[in-house]
This record gives C-alpha cells, sequence and structure tokens, in this order.
C-alpha cells in the first residue's frame, strides 16, 4: 500500500507502509565493546563519521549505546565545577604533579559508564512506519535492529529519509 507523503500540498515521495528494518538498515554496523574508553568511542565516531554505536558482549548481544550526547556530558560545566571542586579538596594548596592532573583532565571512563542501557530497538520486520514513531516518541537519532538479541543492523533517521527519497524502496 502507498500513500503519498504531502509537504505544502505537494506530494514529494510515494512510501510503501511495508518496508522494513531489513530494507533499510546499516548492516556494517560499527560497534563499541564495555570496556572501551571514552575517547577511544570518540575516536571512532569521528573515523567513521558516525554520531553513536551500540555497546555489544562479545557474543554481538546488545548492551546499550553510546551517543555523542553522552561523550559530551563530562564535559558540561556542572562536571568541570565538580572536577574544580575536588581539585580544590585534594590539592589544598599545595600543587598537584603535572602528571595526575593530565589524567585527571582526561575522560577515563568506559562504555558501561557512559552507555545508555535501556535501548529502543526493533527486529528485522519492523515497518517504516513503526520505527519512525518510534525515533518521534523517543526523540532518538537511530534504532538497533536485532535478531536473537544480536546487532544485526542500525536504521537511523537519515536512512529513513532515504527511503522516503526513493519513493519507499522496492
Amino acid at each position: 500500500m502507498s500513500l503519498p507523503l504531502c509537504m505544502g500540498g505537494l506530494a514529494v515521495a510515494q512510501v510503501r507502509l511495508a518496508e522494513t528494518a531489513a530494507g533499510m538498515m546499516t548492516r556494517d554496523v560499527i560497534t563499541a565493546g564495555p570496556a572501551d574508553t571514552a575517547a577511544g568511542i570518540a575516536a571512532k565516531l569521528g573515523e567513521h563519521g558516525i554520531s553513536a554505536v551500540p555497546v555489544v558482549d562479545a557474543a554481538g548481544g546488545l548492551m546499550g549505546i553510546v551517543s555523542e550526547g553522552d561523550l559530551m556530558h563530562s564535559f558540561g560545566l556542572r562536571n568541570a565545577m565538580r572536577r574544580a571542586w575536588w581539585l580544590d579538596i585534594l590539592a589544598e594548596g599545595e600543587e598537584l604533579a603535572p602528571e595526575f592532573m593530565d589524567y585527571i583532565r582526561v575522560d577515563n571512563r568506559r562504555a558501561t559508564d557512559l552507555m545508555t542501557r535501556d535501548v529502543v530497538s526493533v527486529t528485522e520486520s519492523a515497518g517504516i512506519n513503526e520505527i519512525a514513531d518510534l525515533l518521534t516518541h523517543h526523540r532518538i537519532k537511530r534504532v538497533p535492529v536485532l535478531r536473537n538479541g544480536r546487532v544485526v543492523g542500525i536504521v537511523s533517521r537519515a536512512d529513513i529519509v532515504r527511503t522516503l527519497a526513493r519513493g519507499g524502496g522496492g
């Protein structure tokens, strides 16, 4: 079944409501392991031009997801003020070793410390309308696609837009 998608009264694409995650998803998913550091995850995001990575166990099972926003929390004003307070307490007028200061400035947290654990995900059979509703309702940018609890793909807002642009695929 196709329905016209209208924008300002103009039909811009025909969307097939039967389009599924399997047909839209990115299959080569860049992932992180539970022990990956914040710096390592940030490097992956930058290297691959992506904004989040699913965190998976050794068997590929979904444990959580780390986004750019999760990485940025540690650099917010509130955390910077908390870090400065702790440094004042630790130093108490003493000069702290430069190596210690460098260590404190680096975010050494692991993926398991940073990740969102309650991840919205879908199966390969989820339809485009269901996925779009999930993204909108939960105000998220992507959903991992699971098969038997293992990550087999990811559908982002960009994937949905590409599907709409080509007229719903297939």
